[in-house]
């Protein structure tokens, strides 16, 4: 097990960057620490598998270094770095035994044969692969060989850690879940750095005990699911994470808060101090759904909204409503009777984040 420290770190697949364009990875400093289990999470091309492949050795950095335990290790090779690396689809040798597969690293260590299938045998307890150790990898199904590359990280004691670029991809869906969940059950029992890039909040949620949530080559929040959610650093933060993903209005400073149409929200006085710092920036207000309250009818501090739609999810609902010339959403829950025509809303103060040039605006500590 390692801490895994990125100094400076940045990365273009450009043989002359010249200009921000041309990085996929922009500079960044960052720590995940020994034993943690951590995720990557963004969309398509923001970075996630390049940083991986940094770290794996698979792919040097144009510049920065990466270190374990504050060694560092660009010079190094993937087999150097004792790394272990289980990609999006299986990699497994179809024409040995689950057993041999599970093996082939410690034999290639040179473990006797005694620890080998002691090894052997625990990891494939753990991964459910006991019955199956004499079988063909090649007769295994999707999921079962994902399985058995996943052993193969796993059976070795030594790894510094074990990276997982969206591991379950060709797995079925009913699968998922168990399969991130022995995921879990196996970083409590081992102890291993682990890191887990997905583009799926559920998948970094339910296995990550901190989320860095990366856009546009840069890590933007790095905290626990619920930081995340209650308080997200960045207006992509706010988008990319929740169902659906945070009401975002551009607003005028106004006052002693600010304001869009003809709604004014009246702010802390910290906050408006910190305002006062940032002239030209554009400013936005945001709130999740979960934390719009909806009213029957007239309320104290409530503003009266245009009803757009609402959509029964089942366990919950949705409704669209129209405020201030912007659109919002408030999430209901499935027993909640919900209005039509007009509806009484309220943006309570301690759920409303301030937003200049997309980033949190907070108090001075």
């Amino acid at each position: 097990m390692a801490e895994i420290r990125l100094r400076r770190l940045a990365h273009s697949y450009e043989r002359r960057p010249s200009t921000q364009a041309d990085y996929a990875l922009h500079e960044l400093e960052h720590v995940w620490e020994q034993g943690g289990a951590y995720a990557l999470l963004g969309p398509s091309g923001c970075g996630k598998s390049t940083l991986l492949n940094i770290i794996s050795g698979l792919l040097s950095p144009s510049q920065g270094e990466v270190l374990f335990d504050d060694q560092p290790v660009n010079h190094l090779s993937p087999q150097a770095r004792n790394i272990a690396q289980v990609f999006q689809f299986p990699v497994v040798y179809d024409t040995m035994s689950v057993f041999d597969n599970l093996a082939f690293p410690l034999r290639n260590q040179g473990l006797d044969e005694v620890r080998v299938r002691a090894r052997v045998e625990e990891i494939a307890e753990v991964l459910e692969l006991a019955g199956m150790l004499g079988k063909k990898a090649r007769n295994l199904s999707a999921d079962e060989k994902q399985k058995v590359s996943m052993g193969r990280g796993l059976v070795r004691d030594d790894v510094s850690a074990i990276l997982f670029d969206e591991p379950l991809t060709v797995i079925d869906p009913h699968l998922k879940w168990k399969l991130r969940r022995k995921l879990k059950q196996i970083h409590e029992q081992f102890n291993i750095t682990m890191i887990y890039v997905t583009h799926d909040q559920l998948e970094a949620s339910t296995f990550a005990d901190k989320i860095a949530v990366m856009h546009g080559g840069r890590i933007v929040q790095f905290g626990t699911p619920r930081e995340l959610f209650e308080r997200p650093r960045h207006t992509f933060v706010g988008y990319f994470i929740g169902s659906p993903g945070m009401n975002l209005v551009e607003v005028r400073a106004e006052g002693r808060g600010v304001a869009f149409g003809d709604v004014h929200l009246t702010l802390p006085e910290g906050i408006v101090e910190r305002l006062a710092e940032r002239p030209g920036a554009r400013l936005q207000v945001g709130i999740r759904p979960e934390f719009v309250q909806v009213w029957d009818g007239p309320f104290d501090g409530a503003f009266e909204a245009r009803v757009l739609d609402v959509e029964d999810l089942g366990t919950y609902r949705i409704l669209t409503f129209a405020l201030g010339g912007a659109t919002l959403k408030a999430r209901l829950g499935e027993d909640r009777t919900f209005p039509t025509g007009m509806a009484w809303v309220s943006l309570p103060a301690q759920w409303l984040m301030l937003y200049a040039d997309d980033v949190l605006v907070e108090t001075q500590p």
